[in-house]
């Protein structure tokens, strides 16, 4: 079978991204989260007809009867998978819970032996890539904990289940059209498609339009084999991260602390305008003398205090959740001997329920200051909106929606 040894170049187009696995997540857009009730029945002969659709747009991408038919040989829809659509622990765990489990425990000290067993992989890697090689091994850390678990569900049924109850709309029916592609392009075999729930495969679980757009065939064999081989999975994951633009040479943040009477006005500006607002890291060290930043509150004012680079929101294109952006860079500076956050989280103030947060981005919207839909989710375009709220009443603008500000807003006249 004829393999791959680069799959494509980098394109600069916006590409579908990868879904965290270990953390049991789907990368949370703008886009909804619906289920279409009306194609959700899981009984087969639904899932027949469904496939019957299916086939038209496989052959107009190319895909040959034989592959069609090998593809789906056997399957049925996976009922288990429907349950796990609903658990998203970056969107609904408070963010030091999820830090905690995401860099607690041994995932630091597994870090340091796996960049110790891969030095020289993770060198040439950076070198080639531009990435740090602590970032690849925090994506690694946090997408299978270094390969423990990259997910034992067959890719095709995974895909096919989450197409047929039309989970994210065409998402994943476009994705499991591009799995049929790698079988009949020869990219891989049918019996190597196996990954998480959500069709995310390897080490550093990728989708399989990710798998087309950045695999690395690092080894040289002649297969960009991320299921197997460590060195394709971390060259795959660093081309990835530089196919979305990382910056070399920026860090992806760090935690700063704010003078006395901070203007709060200040949210994205150069490393020299906060150096010389006062803002210091809150290790010591002194700021980069180039590039630009923003601030992030993760949770208020009263806890950590971060700026975040453009770096950051490459990690983002991984899984656009804020908090595993976060455990990724936080995971890898801690595997380079940086420390850990120094702030104390405010683990005892109140937080608000989904219900309170859809509230809120209802008054938002009606206000003028969010153009999102209310899903509940506290993500950028929700924070934003709210330190926009904050600058107009005159408040400390950290960004970050708490029970006080939606019962001041209920309040309003």
């Amino acid at each position: 079978m004829r393999r791959l040894s680069l799959v494509l170049a980098v394109a600069t187009a916006s590409l579908v991204p990868a879904l965290a696995q270990t953390t049991g997540s789907i990368n949370a857009s703008a886009r909804s989260h619906s289920t279409n009730a009306a194609t959700a029945g899981q009984g087969q002969a639904s899932f027949d007809a469904f496939l019957q659709r299916l086939w038209p747009q496989a052959q107009a991408r190319g895909i040959s009867r034989k592959t069609f038919d090998l593809a789906f040989r056997g399957v049925t829809p996976d009922a288990s998978i429907v349950a796990l659509t609903k658990k998203q622990s970056e969107f609904s765990a408070p963010i030091w819970t999820y830090l905690n489990n995401a860099v607690g425990g041994t995932r630091v000290a597994r870090g340091r032996d796996a960049a110790a067993d891969n030095a020289n992989t993770l060198a040439q890697v950076e070198a080639r890539y531009g990435v740090p090689k602590e970032v690849v091994l925090g994506v690694w850390g946090m997408e299978t904990n270094y390969g423990s678990f990259k997910g034992d569900k067959d890719t095709i049924r995974s895909l096919a289940t989450l197409a047929h109850i039309r989970y994210r709309g065409d998402f994943f029916r476009d994705e499991l059209l591009t799995a049929l592609e790698l079988i009949e392009k020869g990219y891989v075999e049918r019996s190597e498609l196996r990954g998480s729930w959500a069709g995310a495969m390897g080490h550093t679980q990728f989708m399989p339009s990710s798998y087309m757009k950045y695999a690395v065939d690092f080894t040289g064999d002649g297969h960009a084999d991320i299921w197997a081989s460590t060195s394709d999975a971390l060259a795959s994951t660093a081309n990835y991260l530089k196919g979305y633009g990382w910056v070399p040479g920026l860090p992806w943040g760090m935690e700063v602390r704010l003078p006395e009477n901070f203007d709060h006005r200040i949210n994205k500006a150069s490393f020299s305008a906060f150096n010389a607002a006062g803002v210091r890291r809150a290790d010591g060290r002194a700021l980069p003398s180039s590039g630009e930043a923003r601030l992030f509150f993760p949770a208020g004012y009263r806890g950590p205090v971060m700026l975040l680079t453009a770096n950051f929101d490459v990690i983002k294109k991984y899984n656009s959740s804020d908090a595993y952006a976060l455990a990724v860079g936080h995971l890898g500076d801690r595997i380079a001997g940086r420390p850990a956050i120094q702030a104390e989280w405010p683990v005892s103030a109140p937080r608000l329920d989904m219900a309170g947060t859809k509230d809120l981005q209802r008054r938002l919207k009606v206000l003028g200051f969010y153009d999102h839909d209310a899903d509940g989710r506290i993500g950028t375009g929700t924070r934003e909106a709210v330190r926009q709220y904050q600058l107009s009443a005159g408040q400390i603008a950290d960004g970050y929606p708490t029970p006080a500000l939606l019962a001041r807003m209920r309040g309003a006249r």
